[in-house]
């Protein structure tokens, strides 16, 4: 049984996957061009430990005999559960339709044609989507209106690993010239 996580050569192989250009990967299916940051899985990881504490709970309410206390604490546990999918599910993805941005409560999603520019720029960024600022790269999608962040080199996803950044803009930056062109 090959282990791919163990082996010498997983970064050439995941780099290789990533950088998959729109002419060579299937064009009907929304991908995101980047693996989730440890900060997001952590968060996710912890929801859904969290989850699992309210089930736990709703079991123990519901053997004690209290069935609509329960089934609250269950509805509680489906929504933290919930939040969890959608915290992991969040960034940005592309196919040869467009460019969806996808948030913990709202998903947007742009034609190529309505896309005028994907640039990065140096600009004030949030530190992990918190109110502090500071100075970072972000990868600004411009279209009709003004112009919207869709990545930064200081978001869940790339904390402390700006060559990731780097490499996930430029494959955005080149799906975005590929499917205008």
């Amino acid at each position: 049984m090959p282990l791919p996580f163990v082996t010498a050569d997983r970064e050439d192989r995941v780099h290789a996957a990533q950088s998959v250009t729109l002419a060579q990967a299937d064009r009907d299916v929304w991908r995101r061009p980047y693996r989730p940051g440890p900060w997001r899985v952590a968060g996710g990881a912890l929801l859904l430990l969290l989850a699992s504490y309210v089930f736990f709970s709703a079991l123990i309410i519901a053997l004690a005999g209290a069935l609509p206390s329960a089934a609250v604490c269950a509805v509680c546990g489906v929504l933290v559960v919930t939040a969890a999918v959608r915290l992991l599910r969040s960034g940005v993805w592309v196919s040869s339709y467009g460019l969806r941005h996808a948030g913990l409560f709202r998903t947007t999603t742009l034609r190529w044609t309505q896309a005028a520019t994907v640039r990065t720029v140096q600009q004030p960024v949030r530190w992990l989507g918190l109110p502090r600022t500071v100075q970072g790269e972000a990868l600004v999608l411009g279209s009709s209106g003004e112009p919207r962040v869709l990545l930064t080199d200081h978001n869940a996803d790339f904390l402390n690993r700006r060559r990731a950044f780097v490499r996930a803009a430029d494959v955005i930056e080149g799906w975005a010239a590929e499917s205008r062109g």
